[in-house]
């Protein structure tokens, strides 16, 4: 790949707290006030969202406005695809993390006969179904979408048939010919699931890298043991939503859980994923400044996004 290429969603359809719409803005107010030219060293491409769709009647409780995620998938990822066909790295900044499942079918699309292994940097597993989840939100579905998993064991709620179809296009949309599989994602620091997602992780034995992994072996060694997990991966994409940070850094977030990473283990962490060839894509998501303080959130996160950009910039050299 010759350069990164920014690749700007701001959606937020998938989440319940209004405002992640409004994270990338939030970047680029810190990048002016650090005077970087992050925002125009590398070309820019902007996705259009389906924000309006916030103002409509949602039919679907158990998958909130699921045919408006799908059509936004379909717009991103061929911007994906096209973005490796044209040699550019994409990093991916986003509202909501329910457009990450777009990113990975962009990724599958342009990779059609490769393993991509997922890097799931998170407080949350987001592997709920509209037959399990307890909000509807699908922001908490991206991971079931690619592994095309209903967890039917534990269901608790009836989807309306509209809901069922779409959800059955969407997972194959995002899993052509065969989903990911399981022993192909990574989680690190996921610490606050419901049971449904817990028995999930347990039966389809996903590695998850806890914090108390990370403050005991310390960042650069669990990243490490994240990519040899993955190594049988041809290609692997990192998404890093900003709740994996503790919130007695920033509140700025959409849903918050305490025992998160600090500021330098997200900083090393990130930094050494980055540095390994096989890594094809980078994401980072839910950052919202309406339940912020002083864009307290952005102001952490910029200088992490700045140093990746770095990162990859050299390795691409």
């Amino acid at each position: 790949m010759k350069n990164l290429r920014i690749i700007q969603i701001k959606s937020e359809i998938g989440a319940g707290t209004r405002g992640a719409s409004l994270g990338v803005d939030a970047l680029r107010i810190v990048s002016m006030e650090m005077r970087s030219d992050f925002f125009l060293k590398y070309p820019v491409v902007d996705v259009p969202n389906n924000n309006h769709l916030l103002f409509e009647r949602n039919r679907n409780p158990y998958a909130k406005r699921i045919q408006g995620i799908f059509d936004l998938y379909k717009k991103i990822a061929p911007v994906i695809k096209q973005t490796i066909e044209e040699d550019f790295f994409p990093l991916v900044l986003s509202g909501d993390h329910s457009i990450s499942a777009g990113t990975i079918a962009g990724l599958r699309q342009a990779y059609p006969d490769k393993r991509v292994g997922v890097i799931w940097v998170d407080a949350h597993a987001d592997i709920h179904s509209p037959y399990t989840t307890p909000s509807g939100n699908m922001h908490g579905m991206p991971v079931a979408m690619i592994l095309s998993e209903d967890n039917l064991h534990n269901k608790t709620n009836d989807p309306i048939p509209e809901t069922i179809s779409v959800w059955n296009e969407i997972k194959n949309y995002c899993s052509p010919r065969l989903p990911i599989d399981s022993e192909d994602i990574a989680y690190i620091s996921v610490r606050n699931n419901e049971p449904a997602e817990d028995y999930l992780i347990s039966h389809s034995n996903i590695r998850n890298f806890t914090t108390r992994e990370i403050r005991q072996k310390g960042s650069i060694k669990v990243a490490h043991e994240a990519l040899s997990y993955l190594s049988d991966c041809d290609k692997i994409y990192v998404s890093f939503d900003v709740d994996s940070l503790d919130p007695t850094l920033s509140r700025g977030t959409g849903t918050p859980a305490s025992n998160g990473l600090m500021r330098e283990e997200a900083q090393e962490l990130l930094k050494t994923l980055l540095l390994n060839e096989k890594v094809c894509c980078f994401e980072v998501v839910e950052i919202n400044p309406l339940v912020d303080s002083n864009n307290s959130m952005a102001k952490i996160v910029f200088p992490l996004i700045l140093e990746a950009s770095e990162v990859i910039e050299q390795r691409l050299i």
